[in-house]
């Protein structure tokens, strides 16, 4: 599969995203910046990565969270993962929020975020009365014991 990436903006020029192992499912992406953001405890910002996508119609482009950033740093994501749709050419942005202690720092170039790409199913949907029966029916949170 082939998935198309344009540079927004030549200057600065951020690394276009890359997977960092040949084992990797998820492909690093870089913070596009022309002047550091600085992330107090609790605060969220959209982070630009500098590029938009084309992804192939059947597929998606999932944003995860970079685990030594939230183990090092307490740097995560809002809504991960997030979702790049198909039809989607917009930048992508990286919405951070900082769950740590202290101030973090995003600096140009910094790897922010893994994106990985995978296949969308679309259901087809249909009103029923009622919905078939299983053994778990209603049972919610806990509902199977610790």
């Amino acid at each position: 599969m082939k998935i198309y990436f344009k540079r927004l903006r030549k200057s600065p020029c951020a690394p276009l995203p890359q997977y960092m192992t040949p084992g990797a499912s998820g492909m690093d992406l870089f913070a596009s910046l022309e002047k550091e953001i600085t992330l107090e405890p609790g605060e969220r910002k959209i982070i630009p990565t500098g590029i938009a996508v084309a992804i192939p119609e059947g597929y998606e482009g999932q944003v995860r969270p970079r685990s030594g950033l939230a183990i090092q740093n307490g740097i995560g994501l809002v809504n991960g993962p997030g979702t790049i749709d198909s039809d989607y050419r917009g930048e992508i942005g990286v919405l951070l929020i900082n769950f740590g202690k202290e101030p973090y720092t995003i600096r140009h170039g910094e790897r922010i975020a893994q994106m990985v790409i995978s296949e969308v199913h679309r259901a087809t949907l249909e009103e029923v009365d009622d919905l078939p029966a299983t053994q778990r029916q209603g049972g919610g949170f806990g509902h199977t014991g610790l």
